[in-house]
């Protein structure tokens, strides 16, 4: 048996979480000094109403190294081995904690930790992946080799509806972010080598814009592994949900089409009406 563990930014819904029996363990999410377990403790909504009260965005930080430890220790007592994945390292120090767990505990033989290089259902599309392999007998280190071939692949891109959240989070400038909101410019936000960069900016009211931003990635969409896709918001309108699950219904392609709310810590940063659209790109 090979335990699957991901921190709370892999996105995953209840019902996947059940499916693949994987082990999340939170972020934290800091409001006036007092940490919150991402997930358990405090909602997306609840965030935004303390961040617009406040003109501020909150603090996130990484799992405490303490509580990851008494999480493997348990699989470690019954002899099952672990596969971890954790957002990008660039983004956040989480991988760091869950690597130093394993070799203060000397159980490099046990355990594997994979930084996924991405975020969100980014991450959650390698948590499945892992998850599927380990149900058809693969050993540890022969799904590890193949989530790292694969995980370069995974294709992780959102529009976001306001650039207040990132503005004051300082991965946007003030001038930008007036001048998108004047303009109604959306831009997208691509996860590239493990960092967010910048890409095509739409413009119109968000329904069009998610359908614009679908259809762009039609191609791909096409030739992406059919098995899962997922469209994950953090929170937005029905119509532009429904918009943009239309466009990839229309594509007739995937087998399961996930629709996930993200979770505190992505939501704290990018703000209500974010949408994305994530898969893993053909071969």
């Amino acid at each position: 048996m090979i335990k699957i563990i991901s921190d709370s930014t892999c996105d995953l819904s209840e019902e996947l979480i059940k499916r693949y029996d994987v082990e999340v363990i939170p972020l934290h999410i800091i409001l006036d000094e007092e940490s919150y377990e991402d997930g358990r403790d405090i909602t997306p909504d609840q965030i935004y109403r303390w961040a617009d009260e406040h003109k501020s965005v909150p603090k996130t930080a990484a799992c405490a190294q303490e509580k990851v430890k008494k999480r493997m220790q348990k699989y470690l007592r019954d002899g099952i081995e672990m596969i971890c994945f954790t957002i990008s390292a660039t983004m956040s120090s989480t991988n760091n904690v869950f690597v130093n767990a394993v070799e203060e505990m000397n159980a490099g033989n046990m355990v594997s930790v994979i930084d996924s290089e991405n975020l969100s259902t980014g991450v959650g599309l390698q948590v499945i992946a892992a998850a599927e392999m380990a149900q058809k007998g693969m050993d540890r280190l022969a799904i590890v080799q193949e989530i790292e071939k694969m995980k370069k692949r995974v294709s992780a891109s959102f529009v976001v509806d306001t650039l207040t959240y990132l503005h004051r989070g300082g991965r946007c400038s003030g001038v930008s972010a007036l001048l998108g909101t004047t303009l109604k410019l959306h831009p997208q936000i691509d996860v590239i080598d493990g960092k967010m960069q910048p890409g095509k900016k739409f413009r119109g009211k968000m329904h069009k814009v998610v359908a614009d931003y679908v259809e762009e990635k039609q191609d791909e969409l096409k030739q992406a592994v059919k098995s899962h896709v997922f469209v994950t918001h953090s929170g937005c309108d029905e119509k532009v949900l429904d918009a943009a699950l239309e466009k990839v219904r229309q594509l007739n392609h995937f087998d399961e089409i996930h629709v996930t709310r993200a979770g505190g810590v992505i939501s704290s940063h990018c703000g209500y009406g974010t949408l994305g659209v994530l898969y893993v790109r053909g071969e």
